[in-house]
C-alpha cells in the first residue's frame, strides 16, 4: 500500500486546511486509516484515527473539537479537515494505516506511512 497526502500548505493562525490521503492498492475498506504529525524537534504523535470495522473515531485532545477525520472508500480515501488552526498544530503530517481493528494511537500498530505534508500556521 502507498499512502499519498496532501494539501498542506501555510495558514494564518484561526484558518482551516482540508488534507487528503490516497492509498494505491484495494482492500482500503479494511484498512484503520489515520493521521500523526511530527514537529522540528518533536516525536511523532498521534491526530486522529477511523477504525475500518466499526468506522469508530479517536482524536488526540490537543485537536478534539478543532479537527475532523473523514474517509471515502470508494476514492480510497481518507481526510482531516482541520479548523482553528494554532502555531502549535505546524507540523509535518503523516497518513497512516493499519490492518489492525484496534485504535492506531499505540504506533507500533501502523503498518504503511506517507511521506508527509507541511503544515505551517503562522501566528
Amino acid at each position: 500500500v502507498q499512502l499519498l497526502e496532501s494539501g498542506g500548505g501555510l495558514v494564518q493562525a484561526g484558518g482551516s486546511l482540508r488534507l487528503s490521503c490516497t492509498a494505491s492498492g484495494r482492500a482500503f475498506s479494511r484498512y484503520t486509516m489515520g493521521w500523526f504529525r511530527q514537529a522540528p524537534g518533536k516525536e511523532r504523535e498521534f491526530v486522529a484515527d477511523i477504525i475500518w470495522s466499526d468506522g469508530s473515531i479517536g482524536y488526540a485532545d490537543y485537536v478534539k473539537g478543532r479537527f475532523t477525520i473523514s474517509r471515502a472508500n470508494a476514492l480510497n480515501t481518507v481526510f482531516l479537515q482541520m479548523n482553528s488552526l494554532k502555531p502549535s498544530d505546524t507540523a509535518v503530517y503523516y497518513c497512516a494505516a493499519a490492518f489492525s481493528a484496534q485504535t492506531m494511537s499505540v504506533m507500533s500498530r501502523v503498518n504503511y506511512w506517507g511521506q508527509g505534508t507541511q503544515v505551517t500556521v503562522s501566528s
